[in-house]
């Protein structure tokens, strides 16, 4: 078995490693440090599955799910964050996740999810089962960041720490139009005028 663990806490990935490896003695185990490593050693060979945090410098988990999602389909990523679950699991379940963890998870709860990513179903929470559900009753009353694609909910959110477009075209390795095209997209979409607007939504609603 060929594990690959994400996270951009050194401590973090140890306590990661040693739990699977534990759990799975035979197991191959390579540690990346952000999103960009984990596209790039994610090229070097089959994985069975990805333990990615959401929240890493530069790219975001969300943009290693996607990336997998396009070039290794049959990969299932499993997504640890210490964001709130109500917030982010079901946007990354949306955007392809195979499951969603909070790192506040004991380690039972971590291999329990792995087993069942490993055996082909998807791990979510009875609360993120609520919510998907939810979600489901009032699609039409849905919040305005719902509505936003995975790839303009990244850019969403590097907006909304006040990073400026060319910064998030570096970070993202796209074309400044490209970022000022989603950006625009966003406004109009979430019905707001600037960038102002767009962080302290996020704020308000626990997004950042």
């Amino acid at each position: 078995m060929r594990i690959l663990i994400a996270d951009d806490h050194s401590i973090i990935r140890k306590g990661l490693m040693h739990i699977l490896q534990e759990a799975y003695p035979s197991a191959f185990i390579k540690e990346a440090e952000d999103a960009e490593d984990v596209i790039k050693v994610s090229f070097s060979g089959y994985w069975d599955i990805v333990v990615c945090d959401l929240s890493m410098p530069g790219q975001s988990g969300l943009e290693v799910v996607r990336h997998m999602k396009q070039h290794f389909p049959k990969t299932p990523v499993l997504v640890l964050s210490m964001y709130p679950e109500k917030q982010y699991a079901v946007r990354a379940l949306k955007a392809g996740a195979a499951g969603y963890l909070s790192k506040e998870s004991a380690p039972e709860e971590l291999l329990k999810a792995v087993r069942t990513i490993l055996l082909g179903r998807k791990h979510i929470s009875p609360d993120t089962a609520d919510n998907l559900l939810n979600e489901l009753e009032n699609w039409n009353d849905k919040a305005p960041h719902e509505s936003l694609s995975p790839r303009e909910f990244v850019v969403f959110q590097l907006v909304s720490t006040g990073k400026s477009v060319s910064a998030i075209a570096k970070q993202l390795s796209v074309a400044v139009s490209t970022v000022s095209t989603y950006k625009t997209k966003i406004l109009l979409k979430m019905k707001m005028k600037s960038s102002a607007d767009l962080t302290r939504y996020a704020l308000e609603n626990k997004l950042m």
